[in-house]
């Protein structure tokens, strides 16, 4: 009796091991039960507690879609209380005044760049649009491809990257000129003719909004593609600039309130 429950927790551990290594992908319970050697109904009594399990650690969910093409696939998702804390912390880590670089610029690439710190942002904002159903995350390079890409996981999507100036091996683009509102210089945004279908709903995703000249831009090439935009996120906006943002209906995790003190605070959760 004793080895009989060490067998079934064994295999409950290796079960949600197998679905968080492919958060939002169909897994058949046939593949899971011939995997592990049991019935089907064996499993599905499995996946009754490691959907508990999930619900008590709030690490996400199990769906179950029915049918002979159905199976049971893990949707990754982070807590309110998670959310709050990791929010809380980079805010303080970003208002430390040593991030001042040359006086005029905050110093983010180590954290754009640490998986620890991006994982957690990218289930908020797979959690804030989800109920939009993105078909795919798009961002401009480059801090803000690793933040796209940890969202684009999360919401079980692929990524595109619009690029400054055309690229011979990605075949003809559509290129648009927009005005950098940290340079204040006209710069030019690329992208694939093969990228995106017409009819295509896209996540805008970036680091930083100033102005929000780069969200406009990327707004702009969206519409020479015929793609929907169905929401745009970013991590951190500016609130001490006094001219209107050129986007509206976006989502900023962080708000820059002051440079000089430094002070940086949530602005989701």
């Amino acid at each position: 009796m004793t080895a009989e429950k060490v067998k079934r927790a064994e295999r409950m551990v290796a079960i949600t091991q197998v679905l968080m290594a492919k958060p939002n992908v169909i897994v058949p319970l046939n593949t899971l039960a011939e995997r592990f050697g049991t019935a089907k109904s064996t499993i599905s009594e499995d996946l009754l507690s490691v959907r508990e399990s999930l619900r008590l650690s709030q690490q996400g969910r199990l769906e179950t879609l029915p049918g002979a093409a159905g199976g049971v696939r893990y949707v990754p998702e982070i807590s309110k209380n998670e959310a709050e804390r990791v929010l809380q912390e980079l805010a303080e880590e970003l208002s430390r005044p040593e991030r001042i670089v040359a006086g005029v610029f905050l110093y983010m690439t180590d954290l754009l760049f640490n998986p620890a710190v991006l994982r957690p942002l990218g289930l908020i904002f797979a959690g804030a649009f989800r109920k939009d159903k993105p078909d795919v995350v798009v961002t401009v390079e480059t801090k803000g491809i690793p933040l796209a890409l940890v969202t684009s996981e999360a919401l079980g999507v692929p990524m595109v990257v619009a690029r400054h100036g055309n690229k011979v091996t990605e075949g003809s683009s559509v290129s648009i000129n927009y005005l950098s509102g940290s340079s204040g210089r006209i710069q030019t945004m690329s992208l694939s003719r093969r990228a995106l279908e017409p009819g295509t709903r896209a996540l805008l995703i970036d680091d930083f909004m100033k102005a929000g000249s780069t969200a406009r831009g990327l707004i702009n090439l969206m519409a020479e593609f015929e793609a929907t935009v169905v929401g745009t996120g970013v991590l951190m906006e500016t609130a001490f600039r006094h001219e209107p943002k050129l986007v509206e209906n976006y989502l900023a995790l962080l708000r820059l309130e002051e440079f000089d003190p430094l002070s940086v605070r949530p602005a989701f959760i």
